[in-house]
């Protein structure tokens, strides 16, 4: 029986608004769970609350009501046990890339011969070996996303936070990024919980896709793939394939049609 990692417990998540001196319902009610080991991609119309939804996983933000567990024991605060991976890679531009990645073990006091073996190893896994004394203006975006991911592989983390990781990249990047990422994800044996607008990257790496509904956020249905892994980028020209996007798009479509219709009113109520 698999055992559960992460798991969200009735997350609800307010914001007050000084301006209006209203409060903004972000979040409400969120329960869904993330197993040992898994690959789980959450998707859903902007606006929705994913990004707050894994702030809240990462100890970052503090919820309304509800709580995270991670390996059942309640997240209260940023942790070791867990590392975020942003859009942005915002690596030191003043340090190299081997320094980057175990920038995470120094802050903890840990950068003995046996730490700095392991950062050179996760270099390597994310194929950066021979440009460990490259700095970060020197690399592509591709490989700044690397020493990024390669930086909170080093740090050994219970689980990987990822926030759309690849939406700053060209569409090729992107795609070989992806390929990439579910190979270093196999190597390195992490649990995993992706963020992304993009359907069809969504499905090709996960095991599950959860579908947040429009604001307040929260879990309108989850989408378990079954397609055979490893998967080549091809495989999202298979028919199997296209059925899921379909699947999936006309739920996300329906919440940003929601979205849309509420955005008009509240103009109609203003105007």
């Amino acid at each position: 029986m698999a055992k559960t990692k992460l798991q969200s417990v009735g997350i609800r998540m307010e914001y007050y608004q000084p301006r209006t001196g209203g409060r903004l319902l972000a979040l409400e009610n969120v329960d869904l769970s993330v197993e040992e080991g898994e690959f789980v991609t959450i998707v859903g119309p902007s606006g929705c609350g994913k990004t707050t939804f894994i702030n809240i996983a990462d100890g970052l933000l503090k919820p309304t009501a509800g709580k995270i567990l991670l390996d059942g024991k309640e997240v209260t605060g940023p942790g070791h046990d867990r590392a975020m991976v942003f859009q942005d890679p915002c690596l030191l531009p003043w340090r190299t890339v081997f320094k980057n990645v175990i920038y995470g073990l120094e802050c903890r006091g840990q950068a003995g011969a046996a730490e700095k073996e392991r950062a050179l190893s996760f270099v390597k896994l994310v194929g950066l070996d021979g440009f460990e004394d490259h700095y970060p203006h020197e690399l592509s975006g591709g490989m700044q996303q690397r020493c990024n991911l390669a930086r909170a592989l080093t740090v050994d983390p219970e689980i990987l936070i990822m926030d759309e990781p690849f939406a700053a990249l060209d569409a090729q990047t992107r795609e070989i990024m992806q390929l990439e990422l579910l190979r270093i994800w196999r190597e390195a044996k992490k649990t995993v919980l992706f963020i992304t607008h993009q359907i069809n990257e969504a499905i090709y790496l996960a095991d599950r896709v959860i579908i947040f509904c429009a604001r307040p956020g929260k879990v309108k249905d989850i989408l378990r793939v079954d397609i055979p892994r490893p998967r080549p980028l091809a495989v999202k020209r298979d028919k199997r394939f296209l059925e899921y996007e379909d699947s999936l798009w006309n739920q996300i479509e329906e919440e940003v049609k929601k979205t849309m219709l509420a955005d008009r009113v509240v103009r109609d109520i203003n105007v």
